[in-house]
């Protein structure tokens, strides 16, 4: 992973962000993605991209919350803050208060019909992608992912030397 991610132009097919529900929205396939786009799916794999310095963050996000209301005894199923979500990455959301929401592109590249498939699918695309090991030209970590099921650090690993 070398460079800064492309900007998108609008093309055939594709939805322009400025016709969704909600800022800086999720991009599926070339399109907007809404609530109504959810159907049976539990979860989703996404990816942030810095469109300023290149630097990317993968991560999964669920489409429902479990809650429990006060004084009540079942729990209730709601969907979740998945449009307004950015990642749980320290570094990525200090960067977020320095150049604003706008500079993200936010994409996700899978959807799951179940908890299990979405947890695999992140771990999987973790690995896949190096985010541990990965620079940019510039000797910088090209990923704001800094551990792999907190059970691999970057810091164990990546060292800022081309490998």
């Amino acid at each position: 992973m070398n460079g800064k991610p492309e900007r998108k132009t609008e093309g055939e097919g594709e939805t322009s962000p400025s016709t969704c529900s909600y800022p800086n929205p999720w991009m599926y396939d070339g399109k907007c993605f809404e609530s109504d786009d959810i159907g049976d799916n539990y979860g989703f794999v996404y990816r942030i991209s810095n469109l300023e310095d290149g630097r990317q963050y993968i991560g999964r996000k669920y489409f429902w919350q479990h809650r429990k209301p006060r004084g009540k005894s079942r729990r209730v199923k709601s969907e979740s803050d998945w449009k307004r979500y950015y990642g749980s990455s320290d570094e990525l959301a200090e960067e977020r208060r320095r150049i604003g929401n706008s500079s993200f592109r936010r994409e996700i590249l899978s959807v799951h019909p179940t908890k299990g498939f979405v947890n695999y699918e992140e771990t999987r695309q973790l690995f896949v992608n190096n985010v541990l090991t990965e620079q940019l030209d510039n000797g910088q970590p090209a990923y704001y992912n800094r551990n792999v099921l907190s059970r691999y650090f970057r810091k164990d690993y990546f060292d800022g030397k081309p490998i």
